[in-house]
């Protein structure tokens, strides 16, 4: 039996990225691999310089908070990034995910020095997932405000957030003050006939 396209590039991964190469799979005719922490970098270096490989466009990057994933039962790292990378030349693509080994402080080097338009995700992922991109020249808040107090795509971050913004009149600029929202839960009501959805 011939080898698909996907099992050709399995192997392709596997040969270059060898003991770098946590694991890798194939699912939905796309392929996962996970990377080494500590392996981030170089790892990402020989996926676009490989010649078997070549992914030369990180098209792009995000992070993941993988708390209380899997109804709960998730026993790994909590932050992970993960890439997705495109090779022009073998016209393939590949997705790449590397946890932070820190929870308290997830921290990864940066990609900027691989492909240099990686550092606006980077900047996204830092605000907000809090993921910290070791050697990132300008590592800074990109959607949120400067002042802001938290990651809002954490899962443990408010629903109503810390703060709310308002321009006051009276001092003719915005400010922040406490969120003046009061959680509640919305239960909707549904009201059906007796035969709802049987014939009459």
């Amino acid at each position: 039996m011939p080898m698909t396209r996907l099992d050709q590039l399995l192997e392709a991964l596997r040969a270059a990225l060898g003991e770098r190469l946590l694991s890798a799979a194939a699912a939905l005719n796309e392929v996962t691999v996970v990377l080494r922490a500590a392996d981030h970098l170089e790892g990402h270096r020989i996926l676009r310089d490989d010649a078997a490989l070549r992914f030369e466009q990180c098209v792009d990057l995000a992070g993941m908070d993988y708390q209380g994933y899997g109804d709960g039962t998730w026993e790994g790292s909590r932050f992970a990034v993960v890439t997705h990378l495109l090779s022009v030349r073998h016209n393939r693509r590949v997705r790449v995910r590397t946890f932070c080994p820190d929870d308290e402080l997830p921290l990864l080097p940066s990609l900027i020095d691989v492909w240099p338009a990686v550092g606006w995700y980077e900047r996204e992922a830092f605000d907000l997932y809090g993921i910290v991109f070791e050697g990132h020249p300008d590592l800074r808040r990109l959607l949120t405000d400067y002042g802001f107090v938290g990651h809002p795509f954490r899962k443990d971050f408010p629903v109503s957030g810390h703060v709310e913004m308002r321009y006051d009149p009276e001092q003719r600029r915005v400010i922040y003050q406490p969120v003046t929202i009061e959680p509640r839960e919305i239960i909707p009501r549904v009201i059906r006939e007796d035969n709802y959805g049987r014939g009459r």
